[in-house]
């Protein structure tokens, strides 16, 4: 300990600095005095008889000494940097650390405060004080309630790692895991990006989320929260009332290789590549952007997701190209893929048509598609058969060379 000038005292962690050589005296025997000029007060009241002690009219004082764990009530005097200073009375005066008040919470002065007792007499001569650990104390039996009733409530997530968001409530602190976050704030990256999906998640600290306890127990210290859980009954409620073909609107929450992600009123719903749109997509992020408001079809509900399709709100242009071609005509294509057992090429914007391996050679057995063939390369074909329901078309290229 260190002695400086003159003043007050004030606390560290564990070491702490006086002012006034006289003041830890003064400090210590606080709550002594106290007590014993309650005594006094009984003394003159009840006009004790001279024969009975100060020591004893002292242990029959209702003024019981301070314990560890004990939860009593104070006024705040002084709010520092460091620190909380309390009056607690005729028990005398305390401190909170800034580590022992919850995360968010605010304190001012002459502000009625709940703190628990982590040290009763410190060798200044205060009580060293804890609002968390009150909080947690009273915190545990009302999470257990409102577990336990199924409410749902309003948490505000103080940070976040990839795993989810952190929590403090009632002083205890939880997790939101990501597997537990609803659609409108689920992180959809492509590639499971570990640092995009923390990025996302930092974005969701300080708002308030709506959520249901999915897990609590405080002999295991675990506080787990749910966002599904709390969106469930609404979100079940809203598909009873959908169906296939239905057309429905949402916010596309996230843009990856396979697809598009789209909140509706809670729901996940999922355009998959092959749905946004009647032209060969090769990146959807060229088509739909994160935020962006888009209307679509309902073409399956699995569980707790939508199918949905962005291409059939509009007229298969398909239908309508495939008009121009004949069986036996010759047409000039673009080679768009090449695979072991064929090539697939472009005969409109709409209309994609396969020449197999067996139709590109005399020779089948020396046909390499690869050799034969380069992306984006256009030649001419013969069509040899139209299949519209199927919606496929065979060309040749034999008779071609």
């Amino acid at each position: 300990m260190t002695v400086s000038g003159r003043g007050a005292v004030e606390p560290g962690h564990k070491h702490f600095t006086f002012r006034g050589k006289t003041d830890i005296i003064s400090l210590k025997s606080e709550r002594k005095n106290t007590l014993r000029r309650t005594a006094e007060c009984k003394e003159a009241r009840f006009k004790v008889s001279k024969n009975i002690t100060m020591d004893e009219l002292l242990a029959s004082s209702d003024i019981q000494n301070l314990k560890t764990g004990d939860v009593i009530e104070g006024t705040i005097t002084s709010v520092k940097k460091h620190e909380v200073w309390v009056d607690l009375g005729p028990h005398g005066v305390g401190v909170v650390m800034r580590r022992e008040i919850g995360h968010g919470q605010k304190l001012e002065e002459g502000q009625a405060v709940t703190t628990s007792v982590v040290d009763p007499e410190l060798d200044e001569g205060h009580a060293l004080l804890s609002v968390r650990r009150a909080a947690k104390d009273r915190g545990w039996d009302e999470l257990t309630r409102i577990f336990e009733a199924g409410e749902s409530i309003e948490i505000s997530p103080y940070d976040a790692n990839r795993g989810g968001l952190l929590v403090e409530l009632e002083g205890i602190r939880g997790f939101l895991p990501v597997s537990q976050l609803a659609a409108g704030h689920y992180p959809r990256v492509s590639g499971a990006d570990k640092d995009e999906i923390l990025q996302k998640l930092n974005a969701l600290t300080g708002k308030s989320i709506k959520v249901r306890i999915l897990d609590v127990s405080r002999k295991d210290n675990k506080l787990i929260f749910s966002e599904k859980e709390a969106v469930k009954e609404d979100t079940q409620a809203l598909f009873t009332k959908l169906k296939v073909g239905d057309t429905v609107n949402g916010l596309v929450t996230g843009v990856i290789d396979f697809g598009v992600f789209v909140n509706v009123q809670g729901i996940e719903g999922l355009i998959h590549i092959s749905e946004i749109s009647w032209e060969r997509v090769e990146d959807p992020r060229d088509y739909i952007k994160t935020g962006e408001e888009v209307e679509a079809k309902i073409i399956a509900i699995d569980k707790d997701r939508l199918s949905l399709s962005l291409k059939q709100m509009k007229e298969d242009p398909w239908l309508k190209e495939v008009k121009a071609f004949k069986v036996g005509d010759s047409v000039e294509g673009k080679v768009t893929r090449i695979t072991p057992f064929g090539a697939f090429v472009q005969l409109s914007p709409s209309v994609e048509a396969l020449v197999h391996v067996s139709e590109m050679s005399s020779d089948e057995d020396s046909a390499d598609p690869e050799k034969i063939f380069r992306l984006n390369e256009k030649k001419e074909f013969k069509v040899i058969d139209i299949d519209a329901e199927s919606r496929k078309i065979a060309l040749s290229l034999k008779d071609q060379k």
